[in-house]
C-alpha cells in the first residue's frame, strides 16, 4: 500500500472529489492514502467519487448547477489501491428536473465500481411529514465522552479517513471498542474540514460518504474482519447546513452470509440529509 503521509491539505475531501475531464466524458481523479480503510480505498469515497463525476459531465452538457446527485446506486467489483483512477460516464437522460447517469470507476484495466446515478434539486422546504427517529435522542454535537478517532485511538490504523475530517464515535454503541458485546448499531458524529464544509459541492459529496463511514456492526457481535459491500444505495434528502453531522448505522438481520446495514444521517438542524442501505458480506475471521 501507499505509504500513509500526514495530511497537509486544508480541503482534502475536495481534492479527492475534483476530477480532471479527459473528454468523452471520462475523468481522471487521485485518491490520497487517506481515504482508505486498511489497505483498500473506502467504499463511500468512490461512490462520492462517481457522484461527482456524474454531477460534472452533466454541468458540462448543460445542466443546472442546482442540480446533485440525490440518489446513487453502486455495485462493487473490486477493491482498488489509493493512487490514480479513471472515471466513464453515460448520460442515460438529461432533463430539467432530473438526469440520469451511469459511472464506472477503473483502476489500470479493472473495473471496481459500477454506479448509477440521479441528479435531481435536494429538498429546501420543511417535510409535510417526519417520523421520529432513534437518532433524534443523540445530542446534536459530541458529548464529552465520545471518542475522537486519533492516532493512539483502538480505529486510527485502520479507518484512515478519519485524518481527512472530524470523526467521534458514540461509546455507549460501541461496545466492541471495550470488547463488549451490544447490539448490532452504531453512532457517530462528524464533519469535513472547514474548507471542506464552505464549499456546497464538496459538503453534498461528504454527506453522500457518510452513508457507508460506521465500522461494520457486525463488530458489536463480536464478528470481526473485512465485511466487503456488494451493493450500496445511497439518497442524499437535502444539502446539510454547517455544523456537526450525526450518524447511525444499524441492521436488523444478521445472516449466515449476508447482512444489510442502513445508514441515517442528520445535520447540525436536524434534517434527515441521508440515507443508504447496503448488502455486505459476514466477516469470515
Amino acid at each position: 500500500m501507499t505509504e500513509l503521509k500526514t495530511l497537509r491539505s486544508t480541503r482534502p475531501f475536495t481534492e479527492l472529489t475534483t476530477l480532471t475531464p479527459l473528454g468523452d466524458g471520462a475523468f481522471s481523479a487521485h485518491i490520497d492514502p487517506i481515504w482508505t480503510i486498511g489497505p483498500k480505498v473506502h467504499g463511500g469515497c468512490m461512490m462520492a467519487a462517481c457522484a461527482a463525476a456524474a454531477r460534472d459531465v452533466v454541468r458540462a452538457e448543460g445542466g443546472a448547477r442546482e442540480l446533485q446527485p440525490v440518489a446513487v446506486s453502486a455495485n462493487y467489483l473490486s477493491a482498488p489501491d489509493p493512487g490514480d483512477v479513471r472515471l466513464t460516464t453515460t448520460i442515460r437522460k438529461q432533463g430539467r428536473q432530473v438526469c440520469l447517469v451511469d459511472v464506472e470507476l477503473w483502476q489500470d484495466d479493472r473495473l471496481a465500481v459500477s454506479a448509477a446515478v440521479t441528479l435531481g434539486r435536494p429538498d429546501v422546504a420543511e417535510p409535510r411529514h417526519r417520523e421520529p427517529l432513534a437518532l433524534d435522542a443523540l445530542p446534536a454535537e459530541p458529548a464529552a465522552d465520545s471518542s475522537v478517532i486519533t492516532d493512539g485511538h483502538p480505529m486510527a490504523e485502520i479507518v484512515h479517513v478519519a485524518k481527512g475530517c472530524d470523526l467521534r464515535v458514540d461509546p455507549t454503541a460501541a461496545r466492541f471498542l471495550t470488547g463488549e458485546l451490544g447490539d448490532p448499531v452504531n453512532r457517530m458524529w462528524a464533519r469535513p474540514m472547514a474548507e471542506d464544509e464552505a464549499d456546497t459541492d464538496t459538503a453534498a459529496l461528504f454527506a453522500i460518504m457518510l452513508g457507508d463511514i460506521s465500522a461494520p456492526v457486525t463488530m458489536n457481535r463480536g464478528m470481526f474482519g473485512w465485511a466487503p459491500t456488494v451493493q450500496l444505495t445511497t439518497y442524499l434528502r437535502r444539502l446539510p447546513e454547517p455544523g456537526w453531522m450525526r450518524v447511525m448505522a444499524s441492521a436488523q438481520v444478521l445472516g449466515d452470509t449476508w447482512f444489510e446495514e442502513d445508514h441515517l444521517v442528520l445535520d447540525s438542524s436536524g434534517q434527515v440529509i441521508v440515507q443508504s442501505r447496503q448488502l455486505a458480506m459476514i466477516p469470515k475471521g
